[in-house]
């Protein structure tokens, strides 16, 4: 089963906020602002215990309780166990360090065995309140959070999670599996695996208006000749493209500050808001599933659905490919 045929639409909820990413949310806040996601019609909600050790799946599952299991698509992610043990130290999270620190101060084991896997799965399904996922991306076996040890988390994601995965998917248990990363490099292994074979992938930040070269080069021509589906996460690059400050979960660089005022100059030149073209844009690869852009604010949703059907002129992305701002080789909305 493909992953665009599981989805309800070119659009999801993003979940990493909800765990108190950069900032302490309220519950209040979090609740109204996934509700607001249901009334404007969003139906698939990615989640995974890593945001804010388990902080964003506790605040989605009761913010999803009593709905009707049958009407949306639901997604979370393994690799993290989290303990009832509280944390006493600072995290290691390779370049991610300080990402969830007003998160739950509770222990995450970072194990992609077999076992770990379903316990992981397991305790979702608790905090979720849910008899059921959708699809369950393996997360994060990937260099920005090990460094030159991630194909050994590979090759035991390999053994472990990869299987035991293939087996729920086989016996109906979940509908699909695939990997949620940061990188591509990783994805590109597991497409080039006799077995088991991910039905699609959660690529994070690689896929953006803003940095989409590397996977253009070999990931994607992989992704559409072996016909699996890439879901966008992160398509605002850490929300450097919705006015924030930061890229790759950091403080954006000078470097980045300007590419972003070259876009925005031009978009201004054409009266287009800049995430209608960030949104635009990741899902107009045919590979191209889904958009999950992340949201704390109730307001943000009917501002990314405005921008995924705000006319975009095609003279705007012409400006962008000859003032070298998109790769020749990105497919552009409407053929631009």
């Amino acid at each position: 089963m493909t992953i665009t045929s599981l989805l309800p639409g070119p659009i999801g909820f993003g979940t990493a906020p909800l765990g108190n990413m950069f900032r302490a949310i309220p519950d209040e806040e979090a609740a109204a602002t996934v509700q607001a996601a249901w009334d404007q019609g969003i139906r698939y909600f990615d989640t995974a215990p890593f945001y804010g050790a388990g902080l964003s799946e506790e605040r989605l599952g009761a913010a999803l309780a009593g709905k009707d299991r049958d009407r949306y698509v639901l997604s979370t992610k393994v690799g993290r166990v989290i303990l009832d043990e509280l944390e006493t130290g600072s995290r290691d999270l390779g370049e991610k360090g300080g990402l969830f620190e007003h998160g739950n101060p509770n222990k995450i084991v970072h194990e992609w065995t077999a076992e770990a896997t379903e316990r992981s799965i397991e305790d979702s399904l608790k905090r979720l309140g849910v008899d059921r996922l959708d699809i369950v991306w393996v997360h994060d076996i990937a260099q920005d959070f090990h460094g030159d040890l991630w194909l050994q988390k590979f090759e035991e994601a390999r053994t472990g999670a990869f299987r035991v995965l293939s087996r729920l998917r086989d016996e109906g248990v979940i509908k699909a599996w695939g990997l949620g990363v940061n990188r591509t490099e990783p994805v590109e292994l597991a497409l080039a695996l006799d077995e088991p074979q991910p039905d699609g992938f959660l690529l994070a930040g690689r896929y953006s208006l803003l940095d989409h070269d590397h996977a253009l080069q070999r990931l994607l021509p992989m992704a559409a000749e072996h016909g699996v589906d890439m879901v966008v996460g992160g398509p605002y690059s850490s929300g450097i493209l919705a006015g924030g400050t930061h890229f790759e979960y950091q403080e954006a660089s000078p470097e980045i500050i300007e590419k972003v005022r070259r876009i925005k100059d031009i978009a201004d030149r054409h009266a287009v808001s800049i995430k209608a073209a960030a949104l635009q844009f990741s899902l107009a690869h045919p590979v191209t599933a889904a958009v999950v852009p992340g949201a704390t604010k109730p307001s943000r949703i009917a501002e990314d659905l405005s921008a995924l059907h705000e006319n975009v002129p095609a003279d705007f992305w012409a400006e962008l490919r000859k003032a070298n701002l998109v790769s020749p080789n990105a497919p552009l909305p409407g053929n631009a």
